[in-house]
């Protein structure tokens, strides 16, 4: 069983370095060029499902995926496996919130959550729970998830060797993909913040 998670392409707000979680944002050109390159470069890859976060980045990501790698299967969509919701910080720059809020980054699972949002932990939870009902199927069959970075962090943090090193220097990249194999019921974190484009078009939001 083989589970490629993926986090979405870029947007204008990921561009900008807005908070933009629970937000609707679509893709930028960007973002739609880096899922391009991805659904192209897994051509040989067939899936049998495809589950997506119900935002439109996510879902628009899976589907130019799907098509360019030639697989015709629906997509579902769970709501487990949406972005945090950042609460009154969303639409904003997380600097807006102060020193606390640099707390999301530097020690995400002690962080103490956005005012009228979600903790970190409160991710964990509902990703992980998703994630270990697919784990718990063990079928064989090859799963195309899309999903946000954080979203992303929490879902597999429990397979990192520190999961008290929860976003492992940067955010999931933009069209990265987190592979999961589960072999008689045991996962393993297979393939780490992937690319599937060339590492020149790479942008590390995180770090700017």
């Amino acid at each position: 069983m083989n589970l490629y998670i993926i986090r979405h392409g870029e947007t204008d707000l990921n561009a900008k370095g807005v908070m933009q979680g629970r937000l609707d944002e679509p893709l930028n050109q960007s973002g739609r060029e880096l899922a391009v390159l991805t659904g192209q470069a897994m051509k040989d890859i067939r899936f049998d499902y495809c589950i997506s976060s119900p935002f439109d980045r996510a879902m628009e990501t899976v589907k130019i995926v799907l098509r360019e790698s030639g697989n015709n299967i629906p997509i579902s969509t769970d709501d487990r496996i949406c972005e945090i919701d950042f609460g009154d910080i969303e639409g904003k720059k997380l600097e807006e919130m102060g020193p606390e809020g640099y707390m999301f980054y530097m020690d995400p699972l002690h962080f103490k959550g956005f005012p009228n949002g979600e903790k970190v932990t409160d991710v964990c939870e509902r990703t992980q729970e998703f994630l270990k009902e697919l784990i718990a199927k063990d079928d064989g069959k090859n799963y195309l998830i899309g999903t946000h970075g954080c979203a992303v962090r929490a879902m597999v943090n429990f397979l990192y060797d520190d999961p008290s090193d929860y976003w492992r220097g940067h955010a999931p990249y933009n069209c990265s993909v987190n592979i999961v194999t589960v072999e008689n019921g045991v996962p393993r974190l297979a393939a780490e913040d992937k690319v599937y484009y060339d590492e020149s078009l790479i942008v590390d939001h995180f770090k700017q």
